[in-house]
């Protein structure tokens, strides 16, 4: 996708006149713009959503549903987990880093109970079951996993092992569902909404403080009038061409870019009228190496035929790390008692008797997977992996036959989006380069820099959207 059109600001002097008004207006009906309506609403504020598609939903309904919540839910304390608001921060200050927005994370985990119950009673259910296999949701109703490698080094090392991922109570996939009961939510309330709406120009008065917006509906420009304040909720920038190109260009090279309208517009508004951004080099990048869980007691080695991570890990780090930092090339070599088709159709590409038949057919330097193995078969048959910590649970060596996996990102699913964007306050304000507030412009979800600064834990998307989306829509309602 090309860059779109200019999002440079108007004047409000420009403007003959409002079409439409409202005390805050919400760009964007995903689950950040959902629940930021919803808030403001509550708080008693007139509240207009303009959204760009025919329908609400953006990419949190083509998600898998999964709500990082953690704390100690009622979930979590049914299926024997505990957790506290302490254990999930040191958790997170180290899975979402390096050097992540810390105040967020805090009043984000003090607050992860009650933003279950808030989501519970917004017409959320959740059923209390769990499900052994991290990282994706469960084929059941069960809501609870593992999403981000809690249980795997060096995490396991730094806080008690607590699944938190929260699925909505659906069989399979749930962020249709998860949707559909934030729009039902929505609703339920008074709040206006305007489909088919794009937002293009933020306007601002002579204090250059934003009282409006222009959106294009129709082939036409309307005028939209914010008395309180604008909320960004438009999504991020991997369907931007020109923006991956600049800030992850990396990103460029996989084939599933996740996003619904994400062409980084709401950023690009932003930054006419004075916003700043951090981050924008951060991405997430998932490689769906399970399940089954039991591929991750193969190995998994770089072009240099070298390990480069603990395989038992979120495979979303494993994905960054592959993409990154080992320029899209890996495989995943496993033998015989192994081997199995995983859910995403990730077969062997070769198959040899012995590692130097399967290092040659590869490509790889000559002895480096022989080596690679070798040390790693000696730890194993010891039940120690002295150089990436793997879990005893899934170490042993690995004997010929071997296959592998050909997992560089040419050749399979690497599923990535990006994660910076605005910077922004707790509450949603949008901060310019100096650290002040851009008056009247707020933002939540993936259009901010939110919980993961580089990286990241399945969930963490969609609770950074409804948590920070309801802070924004309430920081706008009680504006004076």
């Amino acid at each position: 996708m090309a860059t779109v059109d200019s999002t440079a600001s108007r004047h409000v002097s420009a403007v003959g006149g409002w079409d439409l008004e409202a005390d805050v207006v919400v760009v964007g009906l995903g689950s950040a713009g959902a629940c930021a309506a919803i808030e403001a609403t509550e708080a008693g504020a007139d509240v207009l959503v303009l959204e760009a598609t025919g329908a609400g939903g953006g990419l949190s309904a083509m998600s898998g549903g999964l709500v990082y919540l953690g704390g100690g839910t009622p979930i979590q304390e049914a299926c024997g987990f505990e957790d506290s608001p302490d254990n999930m921060f040191a958790f997170l200050r180290e899975a979402t880093g390096p050097s992540p927005d810390e105040a967020k994370l805090r009043v984000f985990c003090d607050d992860a109970v009650a933003h279950y119950h808030w989501l519970v009673d917004h017409g959320m259910p959740f059923h209390p079951g769990f499900s052994p296999e991290p990282g994706l949701e469960a084929p059941t109703e069960d809501a609870l996993c593992y999403s981000g490698g809690e249980d795997a080094w060096p995490f396991d090392r730094i806080a008690t092992p607590a699944p938190r991922a929260h699925k909505p109570k659906v069989a399979g996939k749930g962020g249709p569902f998860l949707m559909e009961c934030l729009l039902g939510a929505v609703a339920r309330t008074p709040t206006r909404v305007e489909y088919d709406s794009r937002a293009r120009h933020l306007v601002v008065d002579d204090a250059r403080r934003v009282v409006g917006l222009v959106a294009r509906r129709e082939g036409r420009d309307v005028h939209v009038r914010a008395r309180h304040g604008v909320i960004l909720c438009s999504g991020g920038f991997v369907l931007n061409d020109d923006m991956v190109a600049l800030h992850t260009p990396a990103l460029a090279r996989a084939a599933l870019k996740l996003g619904a309208v994400d062409d980084g517009s709401g950023i690009r508004m932003a930054q006419a009228v004075g916003a700043t951004t951090v981050r924008m080099d951060a991405a997430e990048c998932a490689l769906p190496i399970t399940p089954p869980r039991k591929l991750v007691g193969g190995i998994i080695v770089n072009g240099s035929g070298q390990r480069f991570i603990n395989e038992d890990t979120y495979y979303g780090r494993v994905g960054q790390e592959a993409l990154l930092r080992q320029g899209g090339e890996a495989y995943l070599i496993v033998d015989e008692a192994l081997y199995e088709v995983n859910a995403a159709g990730f077969q062997a590409s070769w198959v040899c008797e012995t590692a130097e038949e399967l290092e040659a057919e590869i490509g790889l330097p000559d002895g480096s997977l022989v080596e690679t193995l070798d040390s790693y078969n000696r730890g194993a048959a010891e039940g120690r992996d002295p150089r990436f910590h793997k879990h005893p649970d899934f170490l042993r060596p690995l004997q010929g036959p071997l296959g592998a996996y050909d997992l560089r990102v040419e050749h399979t699913i690497y599923a990535v989006f990006t994660l910076g964007g605005l910077h922004t306050t707790i509450d949603g304000e949008v901060l310019t380069p100096d650290g002040e507030a851009v008056a009247g412009l707020y933002a939540a979800g993936r259009t901010t820099s939110g919980l993961a600064a580089y990286g990241y834990a399945s969930g963490l998307s969609l609770a950074d959207c409804t948590y920070f989306g309801r802070r924004a829509g309430r920081r706008v309602a009680d504006r004076p």
